[in-house]
């Protein structure tokens, strides 16, 4: 069973930056779709980020392009999601979350929640202006 820990949220003003880390267990592989999500109270979970393990291709939502880095040390078995120019609408709880969906791709669009089997337990990002 897939593992994924979360860390590394916290408060921050606008404008400034944080690093999310997502520890995985040993039995997510090369080939999984690793994605990070986010959710607010009442709203649906909206895509932020996601790659493919052992390929570079990255795929971003409209949101945060420009701003957000999604990032994987293989080594270390840690995906990461640098976020810079954070703002107000930021604020939510980013989940990390891993499937074998796409496994034979060099690239997933992991833009639908359902898609994914693994999550973490989520951590709480709060940007106030």
């Amino acid at each position: 069973q897939g593992q994924l820990i979360e860390s590394g949220g916290g408060s921050v003003q606008a404008g400034g930056s944080l690093r999310l880390s997502c520890a995985f267990s040993g039995s997510i592989y090369n080939g999984y779709c690793m994605a990070w999500f986010r959710q607010t109270p009442g709203k649906e979970r909206e895509s932020v980020a996601s790659m493919s393990l052992g390929y570079t291709a990255t795929h971003y939502g409209d949101s945060v392009k420009g701003r957000f880095t999604i990032s994987v040390d293989n080594a270390k078995n840690f995906l990461y999601l640098q976020m810079n120019s954070l703002k107000p609408e930021d604020t939510a709880v980013y989940y990390c979350a891993a499937d074998l969906k796409w496994a034979g791709y060099t690239f997933c669009a992991g833009d639908y929640p359902p898609d994914f089997g693994y999550w973490g337990q989520g951590t709480q990002v709060t940007v106030s202006s």
